[in-house]
C-alpha cells in the first residue's frame, strides 16, 4: 500500500475520533466569550464558520480540526529530510495525532492550533529555502498571538548559530515589538512552579512520551546537530522550565512549540533501535510497547472521558467538566418551549446563549447540589453518575 494511502487511512480514522469527540462536548465559558465578546482572530474564525455552517458545535470546532490536519501534513513533509524511511514518517505522524495535548488543541477553540500551524508553515518554507514566504509567515504571526514571542526568541538564537543575518534582525525586531504590544504575562506570587510545569507537560505528551521527549532534547543538545525544529522546541521547554522555578507561567503559550519535536523523538528512537543487532533489540521493543500502550490509554481517556467522573469526589474537578452540561441543559429548556431564562451563574448564561437560550424573561434557572429531586427537574447523568441538577421556577 502506498505511503499516501496509509496516511489517508490514518487521517480518516483520526477524523472519526475527532468528530465523535465533538459530539461529546458543549461550548465552554471561555469559548462562548471568544464567540460573543472578543474581537480577536479566533472570534472572526469561529463566527465565519458558524455563519456558513450554522451555530452549532461542529461549526464552532471545524476550523480547528482543519488546522489540525494541515499541521499534521506539514509535520509529515518536514519530517522527510529527518526520517528517510516511510514507516518512520508514518509512525511520527501517528504519534503526533495521538498526543493528548494535540488532540485537545484540535477540538477546542484556542490559539494553540494556529500557533502550531503557523510555526510548522514557517519551518516548511524556511526548510525549502522559500525565505520570502517564511518571513511573511513570521510577520503575519505578530498579529495573531503574543505567544509567538517565544518563536522569535528561538529563531534569534538559531539565526546566530546558522549565521543568518536576516533571520537574526527580523526575529529580534519582532520579539521587541511583540513584547511591547503583548507584554510577558506571568501569574501568581514568586515561588516555585517547576513540578507543576512538568506535570502539565506530562499531561500534554502523556507521561512516558514526555520522559522520552526530555531524553531526546538532552541527547541532541550534547551529541547531535541542532536542527530548526530542535531549537524551537528546546528553547520553549527550557525557557518555561527555567522561569517556572520562580514564577507561574501561562504554559499554553509554550506547549505548541514542544509537540512539534515528534519527528526528532522518532528519529532518536529508531536510530538507537536499528544500530543494534536483532537479538539486542528486546529492551527497545519492550520500551516502545509500554510507551505506545500508555499513549493509547491517554488518548482513549481523552475521548471517552465520561466514566472518569466516577474517580473524582467533586464532578467539577473532572478535566473536561467545563465542556459538559450546557448542550444537554439547553435542549431540556427548549423542550419546555422556553427561550429565555435568568440564572445566577454568569458563566452559564453565555454558554446557553450559543444554543439559543437568551438571558432574561420570567423564568429562573437554579443549579442545585444536594437538594431533593422534584418532578420536572433536569438531572444529567453520565455512566450512572449524577453530573448536574437544575430546576426552573417562574419569577
Amino acid at each position: 500500500m502506498s505511503e499516501n494511502r496509509i496516511l489517508g487511512l490514518l487521517y480518516l480514522a483520526h477524523a472519526i475520533f475527532l468528530f465523535y469527540g465533538i459530539t461529546q462536548l458543549s461550548i465552554s465559558y471561555h469559548e462562548a466569550k471568544v464567540f460573543f465578546e472578543d474581537r480577536t482572530l479566533l472570534h472572526y474564525i469561529v463566527k465565519a464558520s458558524c455563519t456558513i455552517f450554522g451555530q452549532n458545535d461542529f461549526a464552532l470546532r471545524l476550523p480547528f480540526v482543519f488546522f489540525h490536519f494541515i499541521s499534521a501534513t506539514l509535520l509529515y513533509k518536514i519530517s522527510k529530510p529527518l526520517l528517510k524511511r516511510k514507516i518512520d514518517r508514518l509512525f511520527s505522524v501517528a504519534i503526533y495525532l495521538m498526543l493528548p495535548g494535540v488532540f485537545a488543541a484540535a477540538l477546542l477553540v484556542n490559539e494553540a492550533s494556529l500557533v502550531i500551524l503557523l510555526t510548522l508553515l514557517f519551518v516548511w518554507f524556511y526548510q525549502n529555502k522559500q525565505l520570502k514566504l517564511a518571513y511573511f509567515v513570521l510577520l503575519f504571526s505578530l498579529f495573531v498571538d503574543g505567544s509567538f514571542a517565544i518563536l522569535y526568541f528561538a529563531l534569534f538564537f538559531y539565526g546566530i548559530t546558522s549565521k543568518d543575518r536576516t533571520l537574526i534582525i527580523l526575529s529580534l525586531l519582532l520579539f521587541a515589538i511583540s513584547m511591547s504590544v503583548y507584554g510577558f504575562d506571568a501569574r501568581g506570587k514568586p515561588k516555585g512552579y517547576f513540578l507543576d510545569t512538568l506535570g502539565i507537560y506530562a499531561i500534554t505528551f502523556s507521561p512516558l512520551v514526555f520522559l522520552y521527549y526530555v531524553y531526546t532534547m538532552y541527547r541532541i543538545l550534547i551529541k547531535e546537530k541542532k536542527e530548526l525544529l530542535w531549537v524551537i522546541s528546546f528553547s520553549a521547554f527550557a525557557f518555561s522550565a527555567l522561569f517556572s522555578l520562580r514564577q507561574q507561567l501561562i504554559l499554553e503559550d509554550f506547549l505548541p512549540y514542544a509537540v512539534i519535536a515528534v519527528p526528532l523523538m522518532t528519529r532518536t528512537f529508531f536510530n538507537s533501535f536499528r544500530v543494534r543487532l536483532p537479538r539486542h533489540r528486546r529492551w527497545h521493543t519492550s520500551l516502545l510497547m509500554v510507551v505506545l500502550f500508555s499513549l493509547s490509554l491517554n488518548f482513549t481517556l481523552s475521548i471517552f472521558n465520561k466514566p472518569l467522573y466516577h474517580l473524582v469526589k467533586r464532578v467539577d474537578t473532572h478535566f473536561v467538566h467545563n465542556y459538559h452540561i450546557a448542550k444537554e441543559l439547553a435542549k431540556w429548556i427548549k423542550q419546555k418551549e422556553i427561550k429565555e431564562v435568568k440564572t445566577n451563574n454568569p458563566k452559564l448564561a453565555p454558554r446557553l446563549k450559543f444554543y439559543g437560550i437568551n438571558e432574561g424573561g420570567k423564568y429562573y434557572l437554579m443549579e442545585l447540589k444536594d437538594q431533593k429531586v422534584e418532578q420536572g427537574d433536569f438531572i444529567l447523568i453520565y455512566t450512572n453518575k449524577k453530573i448536574a441538577h437544575f430546576r426552573i421556577k417562574i419569577i
